[in-house]
C-alpha cells in the first residue's frame, strides 16, 4: 500500500480528499494535517509515508515552506500539490522544489484518481530497480503526464466507462470482452469498444491467450497489474 498524508487547512476538504484517496486501489491514508506544524509533526511520527498531498495555503505557513523544511530535515517523501494557488510563480516554485504533480482546486474525484494512478505506476516502475534504456527513461518521465480529467470520445457513456474500468481494476487477472460483458451487463461489442479505449489511453494492457487452434483470444488487464 502507498501511505498518504493529506494536508489541508480546511478539515472538511481534508476529509473529502482522504475519502477520495481511499477509493483508489493501492492507496491508504495514514493521517491528516491541517497546518504546517501538524504536517511536519506527522512526517516525524509516520516514518513510513510515501506521499504527501500538500495544500499551499496553511494557517501558519505555506505548503511550499513545508516542502522546503521537509527536504532540510532529510525527508524524501514524494509531494503532490493539491491547492487553489494557481499563479505561475507558485507552480514554478513547486516544480523547483520537487513536487511531482500539481492539482488545482476545485477538482473532481477523476482528477485526483488520475494523478494517484499515474503516481502508482511511477512507483512500480522505479521499484523495479536496475538500469534503464532510453525508452524506459522516457516511460518514467512520462508516467506522471496523465490528464487531470480523462475525457471520453463522442458516443461513449461515462457510466459505462466507469463500469468497465471498475470491473477490470477489481479483477484478479486478465479478462476477455465477454467476461467484462457478463460482469457489467453490457453487450460484448460494447465491452470490447470500452476495453480498446482503455488500452489506447494506457489504462489497460492487451494480452493474447493462445488456444489449440484459431485466432488468439484478446484479454485485457488493468495496466497497474502488469
Amino acid at each position: 500500500m502507498i501511505e498518504v498524508l493529506v494536508v489541508d487547512d480546511d478539515t472538511r476538504v481534508a476529509r473529502v480528499n482522504a475519502a477520495y484517496v481511499e477509493k483508489v486501489p493501492g492507496f491508504h491514508v495514514a493521517g491528516e494535517a491541517h497546518s504546517a506544524a501538524e504536517a511536519l509533526s506527522s512526517l516525524e511520527a509516520l516514518p513510513g509515508l510515501d506521499l504527501v498531498l500538500m495544500d499551499h495555503y496553511l494557517p501558519d505557513d505555506t505548503g511550499l515552506a513545508v516542502v522546503r523544511e521537509m527536504r532540510r530535515r532529510g525527508h524524501q517523501t514524494d509531494v503532490i500539490m493539491v491547492t487553489a494557488a494557481r499563479d505561475v510563480s507558485t507552480v514554478q516554485a513547486a516544480m523547483r522544489q520537487g513536487a511531482l504533480q500539481y492539482l488545482v482546486k476545485p477538482f473532481a474525484f477523476a482528477g485526483l484518481r488520475a494523478k494517484l494512478e499515474a503516481y502508482g505506476e511511477l512507483r512500480r516502475t522505479l521499484d523495479g530497480g536496475g538500469e534503464a534504456e532510453q525508452a524506459e527513461v522516457d516511460r518514467i518521465f512520462g508516467a506522471l503526464s496523465a490528464p487531470s480529467e480523462p475525457g471520453l470520445p463522442k458516443g461513449h457513456s461515462p457510466t459505462t466507462a466507469e463500469l468497465v474500468r471498475r470491473s477490470l481494476m477489481n479483477a484478479e487477472g486478465a479478462l476477455s470482452a465477454q467476461e467484462i460483458a457478463e460482469r457489467t451487463g453490457v453487450s460484448r461489442q460494447t465491452a470490447q469498444r470500452y476495453l480498446k479505449l482503455l488500452e489506447r489511453t494506457g489504462r489497460a494492457r492487451l494480452t493474447l491467450k493462445y488456444g489449440d487452434a484459431g485466432r488468439p483470444e484478446h484479454r485485457y488487464v488493468w495496466a497497474t497489474r502488469v
